[in-house]
């Protein structure tokens, strides 16, 4: 038995031991389990974006398989077929995609996007449509160029605002904004002073004042304007009629006073009479002069009781 177990033999049962051994730890580092039986199925893209052997498969975040081989087509617009193993009890339902999703450190994940019915599924071998998944990621690299175009007017906007705050007016504004929120604090403080007091004792009056009015406009409305109306109209009329009784008591005394058959107008149109008066009071006139020039010749008295002759 010894002899069919030469050392030659047995260093080649130690270097297959070995390869077999160094193919299952590569596999075991790159995350494959040769002992693990799987399905195999195609994914086909038009850009892998970095995506590698051995690299995960998940479905709904949860690993379902590794990439097992990637190779090119030269003959179809979809260049890039992916050979990927799921586990042998992952059921893929028709309908299912395959994004691929560049991830923050760098590289790729698979994640496949299962159809909407488990019912109907996929056999192993048949192909998948893969695609890219543009998420924040992508949209942040989209956004990268634009942000570098606009860093140049940020630095002038900043320089702009640096100007502007550093304005001596600025500060001055700041200041003036102060002191008219001060004013308006104590605009304010008069306004609800004048809210709590001046305005109710005003409010109050104007009542009082509604109310003498309302009162008032009782009263006038209680008042009988008709026969008010009637004794202002009788009044007038009276006042009428006595107009006309002084119209009368004038014209007749005017007639009195023109005509002759009376006293009255006897002295108020006769000439002689006239005359007659006037010079009884020059007569009167001058004797008063005379008595005042020769008071003796009309008062006669003695102390003795002689009298002048």
């Amino acid at each position: 038995m010894n002899k069919y177990f030469t050392k030659e033999v047995k260093i080649a049962l130690m270097a297959i031991v070995a390869v077999v051994l160094l193919f299952v730890g590569i596999n075991f580092l790159k995350g494959i389990n040769v002992f693990k039986s799987g399905n195999t199925y195609l994914v086909k893209f038009d850009n892998i974006s970095g995506l590698a052997v051995s690299n995960a498969v998940f479905a709904n975040g949860y690993p379902i398989g590794i990439v097992r081989n990637i190779e090119y087509d030269y003959h179809k617009s979809e260049n890039v077929v992916v050979e990927v193993e799921l586990d042998e009890a992952m059921r893929v339902p028709s309908g299912t995609t395959a994004e691929l999703e560049p991830e923050l450190m760098g590289g790729v994940k698979m994640n496949l996007i299962l159809g909407p019915n488990p019912a109907d599924i996929i056999q192993p071998g048949d192909t998948i449509t893969g695609g890219m998944y543009y998420g924040a990621m992508a949209q942040l690299s989209e956004m990268i160029p634009t942000v570098t175009k606009m860093l140049p007017k940020l630095d002038s906007i900043l320089h702009n605002l640096n100007q502007i705050t550093g304005d001596p007016a600025l500060a001055q504004t700041v200041q003036n904004a102060a002191v008219i929120t001060s004013n308006l604090k104590n605009t304010t403080s008069n306004l609800d002073h004048l809210m709590a007091n001046d305005i109710p004792q005003l409010t109050a009056r104007l009542n009082r004042i509604g109310a003498n009015m309302e009162k008032v406009s009782g009263e006038l409305a209680a008042i009988d304007v008709e026969a008010t109306m009637r004794d202002i109209n009788t009044t007038l009329a009276n006042a009428k009629t006595f107009s006309a009784q002084l119209g009368n008591i004038a014209t007749q005394l005017n007639t009195k006073m023109s005509s002759r058959d009376n006293t009255l107008g006897l002295m108020l149109n006769d000439r002689s009479l006239y005359d007659n008066l006037n010079h009884t009071v020059m007569s009167a006139d001058s004797l008063m002069i005379d008595l005042k020039a020769h008071p003796k010749r009309y008062v006669h008295f003695s102390v003795f009781g002689k009298k002048d002759k």
